[in-house]
C-alpha cells in the first residue's frame, strides 16, 4: 500500500489499495452526464457502520464552495448530525452537528481520473467506495449504482381540464409513462401551501410511489405549462429533483396567479377550459446494489 500524503487537508492522508471498500460503493454509470446536466453535488442514500448512518458526498467537478475546480472533491457525512462520533482509526475525526462533513477538498485531478490508463474511469463508468470504522465495528456493506442516461429521451404530455366541473382541492392527471416510470399532473385549483386563495398551484408525482424501492431514485429535468391557446405565449416553470418513494412530488405552490389565470386575453383559460402539460427528461437513476 502506498502513501500518497494530501498537505493542507486537516493531516487527512490518501493511500492505495487492492481491496474493495468494505461498508459502502457508488457506482456511476455514464459519469460524464453529471457535469453535461450540471449536478454540482451527488450524496448518496443512507449506509451504516460502527452503529451510525452515514452518506458518501461527491463533487464530479470540484467543490466551489472551495473553489475547486481541477479536481472531483470526495467527502463523508454524518446522517444523524446530532450524534457524536469518534472515528478510532489512526487519523479519525470527530463528526458531530457543528461539523457532519469531512473528506477530501482535493481527491483526485481530473487529468489523472480521465486518462483512460490509470483505470479509474473505465467506458464512462466508475467507483467509489467507503469505509468507516468506529469503536472497531463492522457492518455488512451496502452500495448503490447511479446509472446516468446518455441522449435521454423527452416524454410529453397533455392534459385538457375543464375548470366548470372542479370541485376536489386536488385534481390528478391521468397517469402517464416517462423513461418506463408513471407519472401524474397534480392541480390545485384554489391553491396550496403559500399559494392559497391567491394562486393555481402545479405539480409533477410519481403516480405509484410505493412500488419504487425504498433506496431508489430518479433525477427527472421537468417542465408544467398551462398552454396559451391563443397567442401561444405559454406559462410555464422548470425545475430539476430527485424523485423518491418518500419525496415523490416536486412543483409550485405559486405556480400563476388565479388574476393573470383568469384572464382573457392571457389565453390561458378558454371556454372555461385550460391545457396542462407536462415534459419530463429523466437523466438518471440510483439503486441499491
Amino acid at each position: 500500500m502506498a502513501d500518497l500524503s494530501l498537505p493542507g487537508q486537516d493531516g487527512l492522508s490518501r493511500s492505495i489499495s487492492e481491496t474493495p471498500p468494505t461498508h459502502y460503493i457508488l457506482k456511476i454509470q455514464s459519469f460524464s452526464q453529471l457535469t453535461k446536466h450540471k449536478i454540482e453535488r451527488y450524496t448518496s442514500t443512507d449506509f451504516e457502520a460502527g452503529g451510525y448512518k452515514w452518506k458518501l458526498v461527491l463533487h464530479p467537478n470540484g467543490n466551489k464552495n472551495k473553489a475547486i475546480s481541477d479536481h472531483i472533491s470526495v467527502y463523508l457525512l454524518i446522517a444523524e448530525s446530532n450524534s457524536l462520533v469518534l472515528d478510532t482509526a489512526e487519523n479519525g475525526r470527530r463528526f458531530h452537528q457543528m461539523k457532519p462533513e469531512w473528506g477530501f477538498d482535493e481527491f483526485i485531478p481530473h487529468a489523472a481520473f480521465n486518462d483512460s490508463a490509470n483505470g479509474y474511469l473505465v467506458n464512462d463508468t466508475c467507483v467509489f467506495g467507503a469505509e468507516v470504522y468506529v469503536c472497531q465495528e463492522k457492518l455488512i456493506g451496502k452500495g448503490e449504482c447511479l446509472s446516468m442516461i446518455k441522449d435521454a429521451i423527452t416524454y410529453k404530455n397533455t392534459w385538457r381540464v375543464e375548470f366548470s366541473s372542479l370541485t376536489d382541492e386536488c385534481v390528478d392527471s391521468k397517469p402517464f409513462i416517462a423513461a418506463d416510470q408513471k407519472w401524474k399532473i397534480q392541480l390545485y385549483p384554489r391553491g396550496k401551501g403559500s399559494g392559497v386563495g391567491t394562486y393555481i398551484s402545479l405539480y409533477l408525482t410519481l403516480a405509484e410511489p410505493e412500488n419504487l424501492p425504498p433506496a431508489s431514485r430518479i433525477y427527472a429535468e421537468f417542465t408544467l405549462r398551462i398552454l396559451d391557446q391563443l397567442n401561444r405565449n405559454h406559462y410555464f416553470g422548470t425545475a430539476n429533483y430527485w424523485f423518491s418513494a418518500s419525496h415523490s412530488t416536486c412543483g409550485w405552490p405559486r405556480f400563476v396567479s388565479n388574476g393573470y389565470f383568469n384572464l382573457p386575453t392571457a389565453g390561458l383559460l378558454v371556454k372555461n377550459t385550460c391545457l396542462v402539460e407536462a415534459e419530463v427528461v429523466v437523466h438518471g437513476m440510483a439503486n441499491g446494489l
